[in-house]
């Protein structure tokens, strides 16, 4: 079997609470639903996954996913990292070789990035692309799945870096704008309108 792609979601009335001083409920859960579809077409038209899974515990966001083309597959744990695990053990059953597990929020994500994890997995059972600042991880390859734990919170880049090393594991860590600019408050829409000045971009209509 091949690889797979699991992409996480929470509730729409959840997703982006750092925004609720700047945007509506509604510009918000927009927002979400927006950067979700793009990272479902890029994750698509990499042409290097055999499916792609959304999980979330929001009915609203399975019905879309699954419209753009995913897996759509309500949370069966509660918990962040415990619902991504009970996810990533059932597509191992289903005997993917490898799955890569990345943030519905990257606005500049490019199919060259998702092809660069695929090649860097074949040589290494973990590669790991951290957020901007270098604490949160943004994407996560192992091959196969649940080769580590998930530790997604607090540092979690460190602790999946530890996690594989205490396996003797080797790790791969892959940076690219593209993987590190996730969006979470106002200021980083606001770089990323600057960034792209000129260039047309979905998410410059929720600058203000």
């Amino acid at each position: 079997m091949g690889y797979y792609a699991l992409v996480p979601i929470k509730t729409l009335t959840e997703a982006k609470s750092r925004l609720a001083s700047h945007l509506s409920p509604t510009q918000r859960e927009t927002l979400v639903l927006d950067m979700l579809r793009y990272v479902l077409c890029i994750l698509h038209a990499s042409e290097e996954l055999e499916q792609v899974v959304v999980v979330s515990p929001d009915e609203r966001v399975l019905e879309r996913a699954q419209s753009w083309g995913a897996e759509a597959w309500p949370e069966e744990a509660h918990g962040h990292n415990a619902a991504l695990g009970a996810a990533a053990t059932r597509i191992r059953v289903m005997g993917a070789a490898g799955l890569l597990t990345i943030s519905a929020d990257l606005p500049l994500l490019r199919v060259q990035d998702i092809r660069a994890l695929v090649s860097r997995a074949a040589r290494h059972p973990v590669v790991i692309a951290p957020s901007r600042e270098g604490t949160g991880t943004n994407a996560l390859f192992v091959r196969p799945p649940l080769t580590i734990p998930y530790l997604f919170g607090a540092n979690s880049f460190q602790h999946h870096v530890q996690a594989a090393g205490k396996r003797q594991l080797s790790v791969s860590i892959y940076y690219s704008t593209g993987l590190a600019w996730d969006i979470d408050t106002i200021d980083d829409i606001r770089e990323l309108h600057e960034s792209q000045a000129g260039v047309q971009h979905e998410l410059t209509a929720y600058y203000s």
